[in-house]
């Protein structure tokens, strides 16, 4: 039997600012706006550097995760989406086990929803105070206490607004979700940079540009041996290359393309043919969580439907006509 703790914790969200629901139904225009205004904030912080940190060139402990976790180091934008996916993922687990109850009732999921947002909130603190103990800024004792503390609360207040952007795009003023919005906006932005970058490195074997494209013309039109200076654009070593991209551009495609497939599922328990897309795509995993992958999709068809981790695996369907009934695809197939 789980815990009642959520209304424990009812006084404390009540200190979260909340995004109201819509009192009426939000244009198409309406939403494509607060999606571009929603993303523009996201990008402006993503620009903004934090006030007192010391610049450092070791290397970026999480240089591989940041496309994923929609980060950039040193800037407002340093915890990214991680802290609410993580609170996501924990809350959605533990109400999936039961360690915590979750009733149907439109003031149970205000609860759960509110517990979320509060424990996505602690999270953002302790990450903030690890990155700032831990010397990613600068040693603490050169920062001073002043500072430190300034650096935590600069990283709160931006992980306050990017819970606040999301909660804006899900509660219908927008199109999607944020998190999906600020990862895929992260991607493109880093695809293009590779591809059309104009900054320009020094190799060793000369001053060659950063973006694959650019690098391509270039080499064409500085080497003597054109076949050479070719099989370079696309091969090249620590270097964004013509190849990379030609994947990136490929894995793209082929994913477009088996979207459009379905898996028909019939049983004798439906009452209706069930149609499924072969690949579910509307979440994405998250690198905080790996072992999530090894959960039983009874655990999320019948606890936590949403449960995001498990998206591109496994989901369940709820049939109107028979409420209560909930698939898993593990099941299917």
């Amino acid at each position: 039997m789980g815990f009642k703790i959520l209304e424990y914790l009812q006084p404390f969200c009540s200190f979260l600012p909340e995004v109201s629901k819509p009192e009426r139904k939000i244009q198409f225009r309406e939403k494509v706006l607060w999606t571009a205004i929603t993303l523009f904030i996201f990008l402006v912080c993503c620009q903004i550097p934090l006030f007192g940190i010391m610049s450092s060139e070791s290397a970026d402990p999480f240089y591989w995760l940041r496309v994923i976790m929609a980060s950039n180091r040193g800037t407002l934008m340093e915890l990214g989406i991680s802290p609410i996916v993580t609170s996501g993922l924990i809350m959605q687990l533990l109400a999936g086990t039961k360690i915590i109850e979750v009733g149907d009732s439109v003031k149970d999921r205000a609860l759960f929803n509110g517990a979320q947002k509060l424990f996505g909130m602690l999270i953002t603190v302790c990450q903030a105070i690890v990155y700032v103990v831990t010397g990613m800024y600068g040693e603490p004792a050169d920062l001073g206490m002043g500072i430190c503390l300034l650096i935590i609360i600069q990283l709160l207040c931006a992980g306050l607004i990017v819970l606040l952007l999301d909660e804006l795009l899900q509660k219908g003023y927008g199109l999607g979700s944020g998190i999906s919005l600020f990862i895929a906006t992260n991607i493109c932005e880093t695809i293009v940079w590779k591809a059309f970058s104009p900054a320009t490195i020094n190799t060793g074997k000369g001053t060659e540009f950063e973006g694959a494209v650019i690098a391509l013309f270039h080499l064409l039109a500085t080497r003597t041996d054109k076949v050479r200076g070719l099989r370079e654009a696309f091969y090249r070593q620590n270097l964004p290359n013509l190849m990379n991209l030609m994947a990136t551009v490929a894995v793209f495609l082929i994913v477009i393309y088996f979207q459009g497939f379905r898996v028909t599922y019939q049983s004798s328990q439906l009452v209706t043919e069930v149609s499924i897309p072969a690949i579910l795509s509307s979440c994405s995993t998250h690198p905080t969580s790996p072992s999530s992958s090894s959960l039983p999709s009874s655990l999320t068809s019948t606890s936590c439907p949403r449960f995001c981790p498990l998206s591109l695996l496994e989901t369940s369907l709820s049939i109107s006509s028979e409420p209560g009934l909930r698939v898993g695809i593990r099941d299917i197939l």
